[in-house]
């Protein structure tokens, strides 16, 4: 019998392509999109939720299927959403670190919920558009996960915390082409998503007003406070810690005459520190809630290059594992605004070594 594949159609290009390979592959495919949008966030129906959620992206998603002659479900994962993404996403800027939350969707709600169902349904995997691929170490059995071919596209930053499991059920079709091939097939193929635009944005932040969706689910995280300077003066006032992140320089509201910085958030005193361009540079930092994938956790320092931003190339660094899930990263060369609550991910070449959640940071 073939494979039962589910594949998670977003509407748009990427996942159709994905859907349409699988298809060509001889495999069972099985489409779905999950509907996570929240409802109440806007009063217009049409601007409740992003370019990859909405009413659209799902008739896209519709049309994809029914060309492709796979069966097309929409699957309500709204709640889990609200708490497993939506959730963390607000209380981390309440904690004064900047989140990534298309890390939680993809390893609770893609490769979690979405991945249960699926073997509920006798599938053996699930796949997506992303720009990643996975292949199985021999010599060791442990699955791997390594940087798509379009390094530009590469999407293995958002990837890290996925497990063994399930990485072994994982699927990623369009890890092997360029998005120029990609467009390709799927304009071969005639599909309505060819030529669509990517998305941006947060899903759930649909106009990238990010402090104003904060401000309507959290109102009471925006307390008035001080901005201080690295020796503790007041230079001005503040509306609320999750209007800054590490490295801002615009909107500061100070007249000083010299280019300033976010170098620190402090939620328990409420302030925002500033600095110039060299107080930035951080050597060290402390991740948590790492996952090593390519290897068991390194007890002495082993060589990688850390990532600590989607748009951050690389950096030559040391990692090793601390106790309880906790990894210490030493880079080389300074790097610049390393912000807590940002994903810290570990290479060697291509492979992913594994990653973490970066807690704090020091200057040397």
């Amino acid at each position: 019998m073939a494979e039962r594949i589910v594949v998670g159609m977003s509407g748009g290009v990427d996942s159709s392509v994905a859907a349409a390979l699988l298809v060509g592959q001889g495999c069972d495919v099985v489409g779905v999109t999950m509907r996570v949008w929240p409802w109440q966030e806007a009063a217009e129906p049409t601007k409740r939720f992003g370019s990859c959620c909405g009413s659209e992206a799902v008739e896209d998603a519709r049309q994809v299927a029914r060309a492709l002659g796979i069966p097309y479900y929409l699957l309500n994962l709204e709640a889990e959403f609200n708490q497993k993404v939506i959730g963390r996403f607000v209380a981390e800027y309440g904690n004064g670190r900047t989140p990534v939350p298309c890390v939680s969707c993809n390893s609770n709600l893609k490769f979690g919920s979405l991945l249960g169902r699926a073997r509920a349904w006798d599938a053996a995997a699930v796949a997506t558009g992303h720009y990643a691929r996975v292949e199985r170490d021999r010599a060791t059995g442990r699955y791997l996960l390594l940087r798509a071919k379009d390094t530009r596209k590469d999407q293995t930053d958002f990837l890290w915390p996925l497990t063994q499991e399930q990485l072994g059920a994982a699927r990623f079709p369009v890890g092997e082409l360029t998005k120029d091939e990609v467009r390709e097939q799927a304009r071969r193929l005639g599909l309505v998503t060819a030529d669509k635009p990517e998305s941006q944005d947060l899903c759930f932040v649909p106009d990238d007003d990010y402090r104003g969706f904060l401000r309507r689910r959290a109102p009471e995280m925006f307390r008035p406070g001080a901005i201080v300077d690295g020796r503790g003066t007041t230079l001005g006032a503040h509306g609320g810690l999750p209007a800054f992140t590490v490295g801002q320089k615009r909107g500061l509201g100070l007249a000083t005459g010299r280019p300033l910085y976010v170098v620190d958030l402090d939620p328990e005193r409420n302030t925002v520190s500033v600095g110039e361009a060299a107080d930035l540079e951080r050597g060290r930092l402390v991740a948590t809630a790492v996952n090593f994938i390519a290897c068991e956790p390194p007890r002495s320092p082993l060589r990688v290059e850390a990532k600590i931003r989607h748009s951050h190339r690389p950096a030559a660094a040391s990692v090793r594992a601390l106790e309880g899930d906790r990894a210490e990263v030493i880079f080389d060369a300074p790097q610049r605004a390393v912000s807590p609550g940002q994903s810290v991910v570990f290479y060697s070449g291509d492979v992913v070594v594994g990653g973490g959640v970066i807690a704090r940071t020091a200057p040397g």
